[in-house]
């Protein structure tokens, strides 16, 4: 499966301690290079979180930001209901002796120990947090698919074009090999003294083996063979499809060296106009 390296996911997760929000974004880098921003309630979590996120993502320059909105302080309140039931224990003793007395319910919370602030709890806020991390990974590996899947087939066209042109090239090769004979000879008929038959087929032989382009075509249609297969791998894929093209560069440029017509000089641009396409969308690859 194919994979861009640029995307960009984000999400929310509810806590007794507030809200946890996380954006994770990436773009393009040889390697994969991780920027984290945790609130210092997170911080013991930063190695975790490395190695969650390598797990998953090969390539890229990402930046993954956590953050945790504390519920506001009443929410972060809770009673304290052993000493609510003393209280209400001693009222029941007191109540025959003090008929008259009432307690508002206001006066009851200001008592000390009543309410108590929350406490954070580490353990389960860090659970929470790497909940939310893997949910925010499955959005942004599911973006990097989407966007690899039109760089694919932005690919498989190019890969297309290149082999409709390497096919054009194998039926030019024969009538170019015939007319460059037909060349040489009648420059050779053209001498004052005649050559030796012998001689003249030799060097035939041996100039036209010079301009011989099969081998360059049959590994182009290797390559194209190659690069179809890797297109269809499930792991990342980026640093070979770089090197395949690099194969690619390769036979185009040997392709146009050898070229003494004008047909397969313009075969020989127009690969590499592809190719250079190509290494575009290969550049965003994982």
């Amino acid at each position: 499966m194919i994979r861009s390296m640029t995307a960009f996911a984000a999400g929310e997760r509810s806590t007794d301690w507030g809200v946890l929000g996380g954006e994770l974004r990436a773009v393009n880098h040889r390697f994969l290079e991780l920027g984290l921003r945790l609130p210092d309630e997170l911080r013991a979590l930063e190695p975790a979180m490395r190695e969650r996120v390598a797990a998953r993502v090969a390539r890229g320059k990402l930046d993954l930001v956590v953050r945790l909105r504390q519920a506001a302080s009443g929410d972060a309140l809770e009673v304290d209901d052993a000493v609510v039931a003393r209280l209400a224990d001693l009222a029941g003793r007191l109540g025959g002796r003090f008929p008259q007395l009432q307690v508002q319910f206001t006066e009851l919370l200001q008592f000390p120990g009543v309410l108590q602030a929350r406490g954070i709890e580490p353990e389960a806020l860090q659970r929470e947090a790497m909940a939310l991390l893997d949910a925010v990974l499955d959005d942004f590996v599911a973006a990097r698919e989407r966007e690899g899947a039109k760089l694919a087939a932005v690919i498989v066209e190019r890969a297309d074009a290149i082999a409709a042109i390497a096919g054009e090239v194998r039926t030019l090769v024969p009538q170019i090999r015939a007319g460059q004979r037909q060349k040489l000879e009648a420059r050779l008929a053209d001498l004052a003294q005649p050559a030796d038959p012998g001689r003249v087929e030799q060097e035939l032989v041996l100039w036209l083996q010079k301009l011989d382009v099969d081998e360059e075509l049959d590994r182009l249609d290797s390559h194209l063979a190659e690069l179809r297969r890797v297109l269809k791998q499930k792991e990342p894929v980026g640093r070979r499809l770089d090197f395949l093209l690099q194969e690619f560069n390769r036979e185009a440029n040997t392709l146009g060296s050898k070229s003494v017509d004008a047909r397969t000089s313009n075969a020989a641009v127009e690969l590499k106009v592809l190719i250079d396409q190509v290494r575009e969308q290969i550049q965003n690859i994982e």
